[in-house]
């Protein structure tokens, strides 16, 4: 499986991986990116979430490199891999150092785009690397040092030349009393602007697949609430209690929009098969987005 796209790239182009760990009551996302603007002007940042706000770190393109076929990408000293993260940033705003290591990563089968991935005229391409894998390591954030030890991570991952201009966007795989996995997202596609959706759950050592392309649609996506069917099979999510951060975001391929996203939030899960709940579950350590 192919891991970066965009060596042959001359503009209009990004491309952008998402490693979140969770542990200790704490969250930290990374999101290593390159991109080139429509002007050809490429550059590199990384984007660091914290439960207590959101930090841009650019870089100089030479800084960047990723490999073709696997998960493997460095930024300057930084290295994020389908092994773990190794981080070294120091700004004015933010230090980080340390690393974690990951256990076995839960990939998604087949790839979670089906054949919307073959289509040229999407904006953005996303892929699911996996859906949860544990965690081992520490980092040092600003000073004080947080313990990932035992805790649960998540990595996907954008390409293209815009995100689009309305989508949601939800994510969780900590739950108190369940070993449960979820990614779920909603978009308006260009050219036509049907609304597409991409859903996996995994529950109960189960994949259950919600999308378009198998006949699902969303009945409703919007700033509190997301709800999905396909057939006999419903998922609804709830945003109860938001942390949004902001983020730079592409827009033809620069990072010039700014979207707002809840790295921890709390969200409510409610997966049905017909007339029976197969699971009710609300977790305080849930993502959430939705951009309009």
């Amino acid at each position: 499986m192919r891991n970066f796209h965009g060596e042959h790239k001359k503009k209009s182009y990004f491309e952008g991986w998402y490693f979140k760990h969770q542990g200790g009551g704490r969250t930290i996302s990374f999101i290593p990116a390159f991109h080139i603007d429509g002007e050809g002007v490429r550059s590199a940042s990384l984007q660091v979430i914290t439960d207590d706000g959101a930090f841009n770190v650019p870089f100089p393109p030479e800084a960047f490199s990723a490999d073709k076929d696997r998960l493997a990408v460095k930024l300057g000293n930084n290295l994020f891999s389908e092994n773990g993260v190794r981080l070294s940033i120091d700004t004015e705003e933010l230090t980080v150092e340390g690393m974690i290591s990951y256990g076995p990563l839960l990939p998604v089968h087949p790839d979670i785009m089906g054949p919307f991935r073959f289509v040229p005229a999407m904006q953005c391409v996303h892929g699911v690397t996996s859906m949860r894998h544990d965690l081992r390591g520490s980092l040092t954030v600003n000073g004080m040092k947080i313990s990932f030890e035992g805790g649960t991570g998540y990595i996907e991952s954008d390409r293209g030349s815009s995100f689009p201009q309305k989508y949601l966007w939800t994510q969780c795989n900590r739950f108190d009393s369940s070993d449960c996995a979820i990614f779920a997202s909603c978009a308006d596609i260009p050219p036509l602007h049907f609304d597409g959706c991409i859903c996996d759950v995994i529950y109960g050592g189960k994949e259950y697949r919600l999308a378009t392309y198998r006949g699902g649609h969303a009945e409703e996506y919007s700033e509190k609430r997301l709800s999905l069917r396909q057939g006999g099979y419903s998922l609804e999510a709830e945003l109860l209690q938001d942390n949004p951060h902001p983020l730079r975001a592409p827009q033809h391929g620069g990072m010039t929009g700014t979207i707002h996203e809840s790295a921890a939030c709390t969200v409510r899960y409610t997966f049905r098969h017909g007339e029976d709940t197969v699971f009710d579950l609300t977790s305080g350590e849930a993502s959430f987005e939705f951009v309009k």
